[in-house]
This record gives C-alpha cells, sequence and structure tokens, in this order.
C-alpha cells in the first residue's frame, strides 16, 4: 500500500479534513432562491490570526501535513479545488459544543449581536432589505495559542470553485483564485485547461504562510509585480521560455479580453530575495523574534525549501503530484508524524 493510499485509509465520514454537508434545502427570500448546505460549525478561517505571530513549530507542521492530506483526499476523488488559500481553511469546534443547549450556549458566547442597517444616504430600506443584521460570533484563536489538537481539526472548505478536469474544462482565465495564490500558467496560458498541478503551485503558498508570517508573492501588488516577485524567488532561469516573449512584450495590450497577459513593470522596482534567502527573511526572522514559535533547524529548513522547490515550478507538468508532496523528505519525517 502507498503512502497516500494509508494516508486516505485514515479517514472516515467524521474526521476527513473536507467540509462535508449534513443537509441542503432552499430558501425563498426577498433577493430569490438560495441553495443553503448545513455543514459543522467550525472557527472561522484562521488566516487572520497568523500575521500577529506565528504557530508553534510542531503545529505549523501538523497544519501543513493535514492540509496536504485534504488536498489528497479531493484528488483521490477525482477533483480539483480551484480555490486553495488559507480563507478557505477552518478549523474544527470542539465536540462539547454539541453537548450545549441553546441556552447553554448563549450563557457561554452571550446573546447574538445586531446592529442596525441604514442606506448611506439616509433614504428609506427598500423592501429586499432586512432592518437589523447578525454580527456573526467569531470562535478563533491567535496562531499562537493553537494546539495539535487544533492542528489536527483542519478542514478545507469552499468547493465552489472545484472541478473535475476527467470531463470537464476549467480554462486558465476562469480561474478565480487570489492571484498572489494562483498558478502562473492560469496568466500566461489563459485558453488552456487547468489541472491538479494548478492546486499544487497554491497548496505550496498556503504550505509557506503558514510556516512564516510573511506572503511569499505580495497579495497587495498587481498580477505583473507578482510575476516579478515569482521570477526573483523562483529564478529568471526557471522561467519558461514560452512566456518569456509576452513578458518582455513592449506593448501591454495582449490577452482575450477578460484579461491580460502579464509583463514586466515599468520602472523601477524593489525585487524580492531568492527563495534561499526569502524562507530566512520571511518565516525564520520571524520565528527568531518569537522564541516560544520556535524555529526549524537546518535539516529540515533543507527538506521544506526542497519541497518548495518542487510545488513552485512555473511549468505545470514539472511541479510534484500530492502523492509526491506527501511521501517528500518534510512530509515524512516532520510534519506527518505531528498527526500520530
Amino acid at each position: 500500500m502507498s503512502l497516500v493510499a494509508t494516508i486516505l485509509s485514515w479517514f472516515s465520514f467524521s474526521t476527513v479534513a473536507t467540509a462535508y454537508i449534513l443537509d441542503e434545502f432552499d430558501v425563498q427570500g426577498p433577493n430569490g432562491t438560495h441553495a443553503c448546505y448545513v455543514m459543522l460549525p467550525a472557527q472561522r478561517e484562521f488566516e487572520r490570526g497568523i500575521f500577529q505571530s506565528p504557530f508553534p513549530i510542531q503545529v505549523a507542521r501538523a497544519l501543513a501535513a493535514r492540509l496536504a492530506m485534504a488536498v489528497a483526499f479531493v484528488h483521490s476523488h477525482g477533483y480539483v479545488h480551484g480555490d486553495i488559500h488559507l480563507r478557505n481553511v477552518l478549523v474544527k469546534l470542539p465536540s462539547t459544543l454539541d453537548q450545549l443547549t441553546i441556552d447553554q450556549f448563549r450563557q457561554k458566547y452571550g446573546e447574538p449581536e445586531t446592529v442596525p442597517i441604514t442606506r448611506v444616504d439616509g433614504g428609506p430600506l427598500p423592501a429586499n432589505i432586512p432592518p437589523r443584521a447578525v454580527v456573526p460570533l467569531y470562535l478563533g484563536k491567535k496562531a499562537q495559542d493553537f494546539t495539535l489538537s487544533d492542528a489536527r481539526g483542519l478542514v478545507l472548505s469552499d468547493f465552489g470553485e472545484a472541478f473535475t478536469p476527467g470531463t470537464e474544462q476549467r480554462l486558465g482565465k476562469d480561474c478565480n483564485t487570489p492571484l498572489a495564490k494562483r498558478a502562473p500558467e492560469a496568466l500566461f496560458e489563459p485558453n488552456k485547461p487547468l489541472s491538479y498541478s494548478s492546486d499544487i503551485w497554491s497548496l505550496g503558498t498556503a504550505i509557506w504562510e503558514i510556516l512564516g508570517m510573511k506572503f511569499i508573492f505580495s497579495e497587495s501588488e498587481t498580477q505583473d509585480e507578482i510575476v516579478a516577485q515569482q521570477i526573483d524567488v523562483l529564478g529568471s532561469q526557471s522561467f519558461p521560455s514560452s512566456w518569456r516573449k509576452h513578458w518582455e512584450r513592449a506593448n501591454k495590450a495582449e490577452g482575450d479580453g477578460k484579461g491580460e497577459i502579464p509583463c514586466r513593470p515599468v520602472g523601477d522596482r524593489e525585487a524580492w530575495p531568492p527563495l534561499e534567502e526569502a524562507f530566512e527573511g520571511f518565516v525564520q526572522k520571524y520565528r527568531r523574534k518569537r522564541e516560544a514559535a520556535g524555529t526549524f533547524e537546518d535539516e529540515e529548513a533543507r527538506a521544506i525549501l526542497d519541497l518548495m522547490r518542487g510545488m513552485l515550478k512555473f511549468r505545470p507538468e514539472g511541479r510534484l503530484s500530492i502523492d509526491k508532496v506527501l511521501e517528500s523528505e518534510w512530509m515524512r519525517k516532520w510534519a506527518l508524524p505531528q498527526l500520530e
């Protein structure tokens, strides 16, 4: 039995690392019909807690392993998730929540908080707008407070962009993954179909964020600048020659009408460091400032960088499969053992 087959055999209906549906129904509302899906309650996405402090090192390993296992589960069923990033990663709530009555729940977490809905111009609300909205209950926690038990409850959610490459095409131009996590072939080959390898690129960026405190590619930049950062970090020698003619063109207007193919930014820009220096500056430096989080020793850091190089290759056919990700040295020696 392969390592991946062994990992997938661990999953059951109650332990699978992807969100599953308990029930579904339609709601007829003032704005039309809405499909509703009932799932187990979970903490909100944990991305927001990362940039205050890093996860403890054992927890970071476990989260990365659990997320990779979730992607393996999805791929093993013939699906590409299509939108992997940490805003689509949740953590299960303690099972003790199920034991509370409604009164006990409200006693512990308080009454629902509502806020009035008003128009900016002060005018009356239209008939399809309710007078008040309920503020979501925040049940999350800071990264520094996560435990291994929390990490083992990681859930990959939001399958609205999922597709089956064996039976349907999802073209690069139709990819809605955030730009900083989007596989580069979606930008440079917008009329070609995506496949499992696009998930691998996004998973690589997500694992990096779990380990550190700074995005490997900036979320706040244009697609041209993000591609420039990718070339800085991964090396220009690995950038495909078939894409280079588009990248270095003088005339920016090139595309199919939905979006332009990236081209080299004009003017001065701050170059991003190559991968090894980025790991030191974006991951290790922040961990040293917070001693309780722990830093990665040289051997483990080398294994992490080897994994990143295998996942973040420009050409999709050169990337590791999810099987190979789970069989990588870092997963086998450091990450997966944290889930035992």
